[in-house]
């Protein structure tokens, strides 16, 4: 019975329409981004200008490259994502692709999303995928690679994937604050009063907790809405309106438009042939005179690959279960786990490099080192906290710095912080302990216990 059904949903043949109708709209979505990105100046915000930049625990190895140098990967993107469209040298476009978003996102954590992530991963495993078997530069060029029928396992991973994000985005949204408070929803859709006609609709409390619960319901139920024929074309009314809305509302970039077109892999091919074909005629494709499959011989490799796949991607969002206290306080585990626009926090920090003989401090400007978006962050996050606590340890060891009017030479400062963080529109709380010498702390993946406990003040 399971080797039946793994059959069905793996291993039947099946039309690569929507396989090619993926790798154009994804190829176009991230073109797009690169391209945007580098127009809006954000390379040299975000990776240039900053003196110091949030690695990665275990990759501190990567680092920006020099000056100017840093548009480079910027531009392999633009033409990696030009020949994904095209189809054209598929694998190396798809790999470099691959390897030149993924590098960028691993320089800084600063720049964390959860979209970001999710490009990452869709890229990765495009890389293993047929997608350019059929309307494609490579098939032009190479014409004995051309199938019109592939194994469903490239198509079910997409959806199970695409399925992952949704409904684990709907698990984060089972927490009190979101279902009972409209947390942080109430907050930023206060902001929206001033609006004509709409303003005072919006600022509505129950406005606020019908989104919550709707956001909730919507995560949780879409993926299955869409894997069947009945509630298909309804769901994607959802999806669509789901979708625009948060971007209207809420400044989130191109990720509501990459939802938006990768959740028509759920449509069957009949859907895809529609546009595919009207393409097809524009470039003059000639048409298979019989159709092609492309068979698979490796079932057992597939079937391993992709169940460690999912394996990873079913139990990385639970990683935070492993630590104590409030996920949200702390936010130990809560990256790459779908947690998406779920809290309102911000933070202060201030830090002091101790001279541990006298205790005599100086207060350190942060702005001196960091960006505005390095600084948002880094204030509530312990693990950056911890990393930029290093980093002025490490400056301003064996200097010379004045403390009040004696000059002292510095062979290992101590370094300590200040640091008080608004959780959900919470009174400021202290976040960790001021009486820690940071420098003596590990960055490792253990819990930290020098954050202070979260108190509910709700």
């Amino acid at each position: 019975m399971i080797k039946q059904w793994i059959d069905k949903q793996l291993f039947r043949g099946v039309s690569v329409t929507p396989l090619v109708a993926f790798r154009i709209a994804f190829g176009a979505l991230v073109l797009f981004s690169s391209l945007r990105f580098m127009w809006n100046g954000w390379v040299e915000e975000l990776y240039i200008q900053p003196v110091f930049h949030f690695s990665y625990l275990g990759f501190g190895w990567i680092e920006p490259l020099e000056g100017n140098w840093m548009y480079l990967p910027f531009i392999v993107m633009s033409l990696a994502a030009l020949g994904i469209i095209l189809g054209a040298f598929y694998r190396m476009s798809t790999s470099l692709f691959f390897l030149a978003f993924t590098y960028v996102e691993l320089l800084d954590k600063a720049n964390y999303l959860n979209h970001y992530y999710f490009v990452s991963l869709m890229a990765f495993i495009l890389i293993w995928m047929p997608a350019h078997v059929d309307f494609s530069i490579d098939a032009k060029r190479k014409p004995s690679i051309r199938k019109t029928s592939i194994p469903n396992w490239p198509i079910f991973l997409l959806q199970l994937q695409l399925g992952i994000v949704y409904f684990f985005a709907g698990i984060a949204k089972i927490h009190p604050d979101w279902l009972f408070e409209a947390q942080p929803l109430r907050m930023w859709l206060q902001s929206y009063r001033d609006l004509p006609l709409v303003g005072n609709l919006l600022a509505s409390s129950w406005v606020a907790f019908f989104f919550s619960w709707f956001g909730c319901i919507y995560d949780l139920s879409i993926p299955f809405f869409l894997s069947f024929k009945r509630t298909r074309n309804w769901a994607y009314f959802f999806v669509i309106s789901f979708h625009v809305l948060t971007w209207i509302l809420f400044p989130i970039g191109v990720f509501p438009w990459v939802m938006i077109c990768a959740t028509l892999i759920f449509f069957p091919a009949t859907f895809h042939d529609r546009w595919i074909g009207f393409l097809k005629r524009i470039f003059h494709w000639e048409k298979l005179h019989a159709p092609a499959s492309y068979i698979s011989l490796s079932r057992k490799r597939i079937l391993l690959c992709i169940g460690i796949y999912a394996f990873f991607q079913i139990t990385i969002p639970f990683r935070y279960v492993l630590y104590p206290g409030n996920l949200f306080w702390t936010e130990e585990g809560f990256r790459f786990s779908w947690r998406v626009m779920l809290m309102e926090k911000k933070g202060l920090a201030t830090f002091y490099v101790v001279d541990p003989k006298t205790n005599g401090s100086i207060e350190i400007d942060n702005s001196k080192y960091l960006s505005m978006q390095q600084m948002d962050q880094m204030a509530r996050q312990p693990d950056m906290i911890l990393q930029y606590a290093h980093f002025l340890g490490n400056k301003y060891s064996d200097t010379t710095l004045v403390f009040g009017t004696k000059h002292v030479h510095l062979q290992r400062p101590k370094v300590t912080a200040k640091v008080y963080v608004t959780l959900n529109g919470r009174p400021h709380q202290q976040f960790i302990d001021d009486t820690v010498d940071l420098m003596n702390i590990q960055y490792n993946l253990k819990h930290r216990a020098w954050i202070r406990p979260f108190v509910d003040s709700h």
